[in-house]
C-alpha cells in the first residue's frame, strides 16, 4: 500500500490495521476509551507546533489528528454506529446551518449577517442534542450543563468550581481547601498501603481537584501554573545531563543521590540569578 494525498487511503489503512486475524495487534485492543488520551495529545501536539510557528511540525500534527477521528470513526462503525463519511456529513452540515449570511438556502437566499446569529443557532443545536438524550437526563436543568466537556482537565474543574461558587458552594478561606489537600493526601496514602490501582487512581483524582480549587482561591491560573514547574523541570533535569556529561558521564552510571545533588545545585543557580 501506497501514501496517498487522498482520505481515503487513510480510511484504507485504518480498516487494515482493525482487520482481525491480518491487522495490527496492538491496534486492535484498542477502544474509543484507550485511544482518547492519544486524542487529547495530539490536539496540544498541534496547539504547541503553532505556539512554536513551526509549519513543517504542524503539517506532521495535524496528520496525527486526522488519524484520531479516522480512528474512532472506524471503531464506531465497526460497532454500527457511524463512519468516517458520517463525521464529514454531520461538521459540513453544521457549518452551513452556522453561516447562512455565507451559504445560499434551498432557494439560493443569503442570510443578513445579524448580531446574535451564532449564538442562536448553535443554542438550537444544543436542544437538539438534548432532546436525543435520555428523557430524565434532558429534563434536568444542572447549574454545570453549561461547562463544556470538551476542555482540558484543568481548565473544566477550574470552570465547575466557579460555576458552583456563585451559589455558595464553596470554601471562604484558603486554608480549608489547604486542609482538604492534606486529607486527600491521607487518602492516597491508605489507598497506596491496599495496594488498590482503581481507588489510586480516584484518590489522585480527588487531590489534583483540591490543588486546582487552591489555585483558583490564590487566584493562580493552574494551567500556567503547571506548565511554568515543566519548565522548571526541564531546566533543571537538562542542568543535570550536562554537568553529568562534563564529568564524561551519563544518566544510568549516576547515582540518585548524585542526580539529586546535581537538581539542588541547578535550585540555587537558579535564586542566585533572580536575586541578580
Amino acid at each position: 500500500m501506497t501514501p496517498s494525498r487522498d482520505i481515503s487511503r487513510l480510511i484504507e489503512i485504518m480498516a487494515a490495521l482493525r482487520t482481525p486475524v491480518t491487522g495490527c495487534p496492538w491496534d486492535l485492543e484498542q477502544t474509543f476509551a484507550t485511544i482518547a488520551p492519544y486524542t487529547i495529545e495530539e490536539a496540544h501536539e498541534v496547539a504547541d507546533a503553532i505556539a512554536r510557528n513551526d509549519l513543517d511540525d504542524l503539517r506532521e500534527e495535524l496528520g496525527d489528528l486526522l488519524l484520531q477521528v479516522v480512528y474512532h470513526a472506524r471503531i464506531a462503525e465497526e460497532q454500527g454506529a457511524f463512519a468516517f463519511g458520517d463525521v464529514v456529513e454531520a461538521i459540513t452540515s453544521k457549518m452551513i446551518r452556522r453561516h447562512p449570511h455565507v451559504f445560499p438556502d434551498e432557494d439560493g437566499n443569503v442570510a443578513k449577517p445579524t448580531k446574535g446569529t451564532w449564538d442562536r443557532i448553535k443554542a438550537e443545536e444544543k436542544a437538539e442534542r438534548a432532546a436525543r438524550r435520555p428523557t430524565e437526563e434532558a429534563n434536568h436543568k444542572s447549574l454545570l450543563s453549561g461547562i463544556k466537556a470538551g476542555q482540558p482537565a484543568l481548565v473544566r474543574a477550574m470552570e465547575l468550581q466557579r460555576k458552583a461558587a456563585t451559589v455558595g458552594f464553596d470554601w471562604n478561606d484558603p486554608r480549608a481547601v489547604l486542609q482538604k489537600i492534606r486529607e486527600e493526601a491521607d487518602e492516597i496514602e491508605r489507598a497506596l498501603d491496599k495496594g488498590r490501582a482503581d481507588e489510586l487512581a480516584d484518590e489522585t483524582g480527588d487531590l489534583m481537584f483540591a490543588l486546582v480549587n487552591l489555585a483558583r482561591h490564590a487566584q493562580v491560573d493552574p494551567e500556567m501554573a503547571l506548565r511554568g514547574t515543566n519548565a522548571k523541570f526541564e531546566s533543571r533535569f537538562s542542568y543535570i545531563e550536562r554537568a553529568l556529561a562534563a564529568e564524561g558521564r551519563t544518566l544510568e552510571e549516576a547515582t540518585l543521590d548524585q542526580m539529586d545533588e546535581l537538581w539542588n545545585e541547578a535550585k540555587a543557580k537558579e535564586k542566585a540569578e533572580e536575586n541578580g
